[in-house]
């Protein structure tokens, strides 16, 4: 199956009210010539209090990493791949530290919600995260956590005490109302297992910095400029990869309906949904006309669902016939 061609769409579908009037006039051809054509291999259901995305659980099990999208060492992955951050130290042999992402945000504190706020609406640029950065980092550093810059955004730490953490993807926290995650570290305070460990260090830790920063000069200036401050940090993809990891199949993700979704901005939704459709899915359609191994795996709020090409049984195929699957058949599965 290394030849496959393995196209994933992340917020394919959405139980927004918004989305679902849209998708009553939505016309994607291509997707459903090939729902009629493809075999479906599996899916994945879940709910919206899981820690990680359907797509993100998708991609981890193509790429043949550990973990179910949350529990899924992503930082240390990027490194493996990617190498260290030119600020940090080269590791002597592989690195096989425990990674995570660090990313700035703004947590909007109502009575009755703690609210994530979209990192990009903090309009950081690299010298304010830079400058943020520098004023964070010492405070990690008596724990053994080393902060990196990687952009404006995101930053990178590396240290035992990542090891365990496990937390909420940051694409499944952004927008939502975090209480819920917060109030089950709360719970497990008094359990003893390295990931509650992990969990109660970076408690503390976030605590600390939200005191820091609450009169720091930093988030004065913020407010002065009309700027949201910043008032927490959201760490995401922790662990560390033991070995190396699996190169796994290519997997090609299409991210176009990603930022109108997360905006519910329904109409950009369509239009990019419509360019996919003539562009990415009707050249996966091509593929498999010319008998190319193709798989397409479709991702929703809650689940993902995979289709393949290979292996169609002779009912399979005859049922094809007389009961076509369409998109508009599948999408109330997402």
């Amino acid at each position: 199956m290394s030849d496959t061609l393995h196209l994933l769409v992340p917020y394919a579908a959405s139980h927004h009210p918004g989305c679902q009037h849209t998708l009553q006039t939505l016309a994607l051809p291509h997707l459903d010539g090939l729902l009629r054509q493809l075999q479906r291999q599996g899916s994945d259901s879940g709910d919206e209090d899981h820690p990680a995305m359907p797509h993100e659980r998708a991609l981890a099990r193509a790429l043949g990493l550990p973990g179910d999208g949350a529990h899924t060492p992503w930082a240390a992955w990027q490194v493996q791949r990617q190498g260290p951050p030119p600020e940090h130290p080269p590791a002597q042999t592989a690195d096989t530290s425990a990674w995570a992402f660090v990313t700035p945000c703004h947590w909007q504190v109502g009575t009755d919600h703690i609210t994530l706020i979209d990192p990009h609406e903090l309009a950081l640029d690299e010298a304010a995260s830079r400058a943020l950065l520098a004023i964070v980092a010492p405070w990690l550093e008596s724990d053994g956590i080393t902060l990196v810059y990687e952009q404006p955004t995101r930053w990178l730490a590396r240290g035992d005490a990542l090891a365990h953490l496990v937390t909420p993807s940051l694409e499944r926290a952004q927008g939502h109302d975090v209480r819920g995650w917060l109030q089950h570290q709360a719970q497990t305070s008094g359990q003893h297992s390295p990931q509650v460990q992990a969990a109660q260090t970076w408690q503390r830790l976030h605590s600390e910095l939200q005191m820091l920063l609450y009169t720091h000069p930093f988030n004065d200036a913020r407010s002065a400029q009309g700027l949201l401050p910043v008032n927490a940090f959201w760490v995401h993809g922790a662990g560390r990869l033991h070995a190396t990891a699996p190169s796994g199949a290519p997997v090609q993700v299409e991210d176009a309906l990603r930022a109108p979704a997360l905006r519910q901005d329904w109409a950009a939704w369509a239009s990019a949904w419509a360019a996919l459709d003539a562009g990415p899915l009707a050249r996966l359609h091509a593929q498999m006309a010319r008998g190319t191994p193709v798989q397409l795996t479709l991702c929703g709020q809650r689940s993902a669902i995979t289709w393949h090409s290979g292996g169609r049984s002779l009912r399979h195929k005859i049922s094809s016939i007389f009961r076509p699957q369409r998109f508009a058949d599948v999408r109330e599965q997402l």
